[in-house]
């Protein structure tokens, strides 16, 4: 009996130590060490072509965390407008007129500080514009352009601020040179005249003047002659006589009966209310 029980005894150790072991893990269950990120694509080069073709007018801006920019935003029917040109940018629809230079390395644009007019404004949304806008164009951004019929610059802040803007062609552009600088004197009253499209046409007097080096008239005049189309950009108030300076585009292929010249403002030189 006791030799049965000592026999049992040994069965059973002997099948223990022979129990199976856990299988050795499948070599697809063995972790690899992970495969590196592949490095972001630099962001494409700016064409200098279309920035410098374009009025930017500021589309949306919002900041890091997807807030609309309301600050930028006080006039909607005359947005801030950027223009880039031979190393300078202009910014318009502001209290004031502001420029500055910028340079631009690819797809990094930099902006440098902004000088202003001085120029008073009653709105105190309106003056605060000037700051909010020069802050956040200040500085190296982030650019790129989206292509089309109408074109969109995007400038991305340092801080995470998105500005985006909508472009649309420059005179220079549009009529495909650089058009010649002239100054006329327009008239305080406009005076009916013979349009063979507009009947009842109040057209603009205008005549030619000249300026010398040191911004001093020189010569005498031209005649009066009646302008039967709007200076693009100037708005005209009866009774006031301006002298203004104006981009003057050849138009090639007008229709029939329509002007084959374009005047586009640059700016206004003199303005007053005489005769």
């Amino acid at each position: 009996m006791k030799r049965l029980t000592l026999l049992t005894l040994t069965v059973a150790l002997a099948a223990c130590a022979r129990a199976p072991q856990e299988p050795p893990a499948s070599p697809a269950a063995t972790p690899t060490a992970s495969t590196p990120a592949a490095p972001a694509a630099p962001a494409a080069a700016i064409d200098t072509a279309v920035l410098g073709g374009h009025h930017w007018r500021l589309d949306n801006a919002v900041d890091a965390k997807g807030k609309r920019i309301d600050a930028l935003f006080v006039r909607a029917d005359k947005p801030v407008t950027v223009d880039f040109a031979d190393g300078r940018i202009a910014v318009s629809n502001t209290c004031n007129r502001m420029m500055g230079s910028y340079t631009l390395d690819g797809a990094k644009l930099t902006i440098g500080d902004m000088a202003s007019t001085m120029m008073a404004c009653v709105d105190d949304k309106l003056m605060a514009l000037d700051r909010a806008v020069g802050e956040r164009l200040r500085g190296a951004q982030t650019a790129s352009i989206q292509s089309g019929a109408t074109p969109m610059l995007t400038l991305t802040g340092a801080g995470g601020e998105v500005l985006t803007f909508r472009g649309e062609p420059t005179a220079q552009t549009r009529f495909g040179g650089p058009g010649e600088t002239v100054f006329l004197e327009v008239a305080a009253q406009p005076k009916p005249c013979n349009h063979p499209l507009i009947p009842d046409k109040q057209c603009l007097q205008v005549r030619e003047v000249h300026f010398d080096e040191k911004g001093l008239r020189t010569g005498t005049p031209g005649e009066w002659q009646p302008l039967y189309q709007d200076i693009e950009g100037f708005e005209h108030v009866a009774g006031t006589r301006n002298v203004v300076r104006v981009k003057r585009y050849a138009i090639q292929n007008p229709p029939a009966d329509a002007p084959s010249t374009a005047y586009v403002l640059d700016m206004v030189v003199e303005s007053d209310t005489r005769p």
